[in-house]
C-alpha cells in the first residue's frame, strides 16, 4: 500500500510503500489488548512493603503469664491483633510481569500499526528536523498538519532540537524507532513516521 509523504510545513514530499504485512493486516482487538496488558503489568513497580510480626522492632517479652488471668494464652505482642504489631498477609516486593511470547508481541506491533493505518491515522513526513529548539515553531508546524495527540517515531535517533522543541507540547511524544510499542501507538489519536523510521520497521519485520 501507497502512502503519502508531507513535510514539517505541510508540503507534499512524494509518496512511500508500506509493506502489506505489516501495515495492512486486519487489526485483532484480542492481541492488541494483551500486549497492553502485558506492558502495562511488566511496568508496575511492585515495591510495596509492610512489615509482618518477624520484621517489626517490638517487645519479645511474653504479654502476662500463661495461667490463672482468664485470658487467652497470648505469648507475643508482635502478634497482628495488637497495636504496633506486624501486618498479616500484607504486599512485599514482588514482579507483576506476565509472559507473553515473542511472536505474539511483534504480531501485536504489526497490528497496532495497520490499525492506524485502517483508520486513516498515521502520518508519514520525510524527516523530523528543525534548525533551532522552539516549541512555538514546532507547534505552529503541527497545526498546519491537524496533528494535537501524537506520537512521533524517528530513526535510530531523535534530533536533539526536535526533541527539544516536542517536550513541552502536551499530549506530543517523540521515541526514536526502537522505542516503538503498543500502548503508546493506541495511546495517541495519531502516529507519525519519518521515512527512516519506515525503512527500519520494513527491516525489521523482515
Amino acid at each position: 500500500m501507497q502512502a503519502d509523504v508531507t513535510t514539517l510545513d505541510a508540503k507534499k514530499a512524494g509518496t512511500v510503500e508500506l509493506p502489506d504485512d505489516v501495515f495492512g493486516l486486519e487489526p485483532r482487538p484480542d492481541i492488541l489488548a494483551r500486549m497492553v496488558r502485558y506492558q502495562l503489568a511488566k511496568r508496575r513497580s511492585g515495591t510495596a512493603h509492610v512489615k509482618d510480626r518477624s520484621e517489626v522492632n517490638y517487645t519479645t517479652a511474653k504479654m502476662y503469664r500463661q495461667k490463672g488471668t482468664g485470658r487467652a494464652r497470648h505469648g507475643s505482642k508482635k502478634a497482628p491483633i495488637f497495636r504496633g504489631g506486624g501486618k498479616a498477609f500484607g504486599p512485599k516486593p514482588r514482579s507483576f510481569a506476565i509472559d507473553l511470547p515473542k511472536k505474539v508481541r511483534a504480531l501485536a506491533l504489526k497490528h497496532a500499526l495497520s490499525a492506524k493505518a485502517k483508520s486513516d491515522t498515521l502520518v508519514v513526513i520525510d524527516k523530523c528536523e528543525l534548525k533551532d529548539a522552539k516549541t512555538k515553531e514546532l507547534k505552529s508546524r503541527f497545526s498546519k498538519l491537524g496533528l494535537g495527540s501524537v506520537l512521533i517515531i524517528d530513526g535510530a535517533a531523535v534530533q536533539d532540537a526536535f526533541a527539544k522543541a516536542a517536550r513541552n507540547l502536551p499530549g506530543v511524544d517523540v521515541l526514536p524507532v526502537a522505542g516503538i510499542n503498543v500502548y503508546d501507538i493506541l495511546n495517541h489519536d495519531k502516529l507519525v513516521l519519518t521515512k527512516a523510521a519506515v525503512e527500519a520497521l520494513e527491516a525489521r519485520f523482515k
